[in-house]
Parts: C-alpha cells; sequence; structure tokens
C-alpha cells in the first residue's frame, strides 16, 4: 500500500469536505467495498460535522437491507438490478441521501479483489452522486491488489463528488 495513495485519499476528502462546507450543504454516504475509507476521509476534516450526516458499510445482503432498506431479491427479480452496477450505486445514493435528508448522497459499490459473484474484476467500482448534480460512473484500476483497489475507489467517489460540488450552485 503506497503512502502516496493514502496522501491523496487524505487530499480527495480535504477537497470534499471543504467545498460542502464553503456551500453550507450536508452528505451522507453508503459504501462497500472501499470499506469505510470515503466516510474515513470526509470525517478526518476538522469540522465534519457541519457536513457530514452519518453513513454505513454495506457488505452482506442483510447490511444492504437494515442500512439501505433495499431487499436485494425483490430488487434482482422486479427490476434486474444486481450490485456493483451503476443503478445500485445510484439506488443506494438516492436512498442514503433520503434516509438522512442531505443535500447529497454519495454510494459506492465493487469488488476489490479477487472479483465478485458477478464476474467483475478485482478494481470495478460504481460510483454515484445523488443531489443537485447527479452522475454515476464506473472505475476499473485494472489492479489486483485489495487494499490499493479500496483506497482507489474512495479516492475516485470522493473526486466525483468533488467535481459535481465545483458546479455553480443554481438559484
Amino acid at each position: 500500500m503506497s503512502q502516496n495513495l493514502i496522501n491523496d485519499l487524505w487530499a480527495a476528502g480535504e477537497r470534499a469536505g471543504a467545498l460542502l462546507k464553503q456551500r453550507g450543504e450536508t452528505i451522507a454516504v453508503i459504501e462497500s467495498s472501499a470499506g469505510g475509507l470515503i466516510s474515513s476521509a470526509l470525517l478526518r476534516v476538522p469540522g465534519a460535522s457541519a457536513y457530514y450526516m452519518g453513513g454505513g458499510v454495506i457488505y452482506t445482503k442483510t447490511s444492504i437491507r437494515e442500512i439501505a432498506g433495499i431487499d436485494m431479491k425483490q430488487l434482482w427479480r422486479e427490476h434486474k438490478i444486481r450490485s456493483s452496477s451503476e443503478p445500485f450505486a445510484k439506488l443506494l445514493a438516492d436512498s442514503i441521501r433520503s434516509s438522512h435528508e442531505t443535500t447529497w448522497g454519495l454510494a459506492e459499490t465493487g469488488a476489490a479483489g479477487p472479483g465478485n459473484g458477478y464476474g467483475d474484476p478485482a478494481g470495478h467500482s460504481c460510483h454515484a452522486v445523488s443531489g443537485p448534480s447527479p452522475i454515476v460512473m464506473t472505475l476499473r484500476t485494472g489492479e489486483e491488489d485489495r487494499g490499493d483497489n479500496m483506497i482507489r475507489f474512495a479516492i475516485s467517489a470522493l473526486n466525483l463528488l468533488s467535481q459535481q460540488l465545483e458546479q455553480p450552485v443554481s438559484a
């Protein structure tokens, strides 16, 4: 695990936190393969209580149901949406934003390594930002290292959030 990656993670959290504070807006985070690193980076910023309203790490069907209020079997049966996908990331971001009544919701879901049951390779992650300027994206690092992928997922998700926060506030 590279110290440069950790430094990049802290910098991404500081950037997003500063933008949230500057805008006077709030966020809730739900993440899986990043393992809490997104929240850690945001909470590392002094004064994070001004913008960070909560979140959770989802890693099993039970935690997805309890934290996000989503039944995976029903979701697949009715909508053919699986985890580690852009539609699922969007659903998570919308869900955490709604349940925490925040300006923004940020979600991450993927496979840090060695892969997942859906055939996604190590280094596959989907991120979604819910809020005034929603966006969804997929990242494929091409890397096998689980720890490095977790950090890369968190950095990418935070950078995606900052990109949206840097857009002008609509009147």
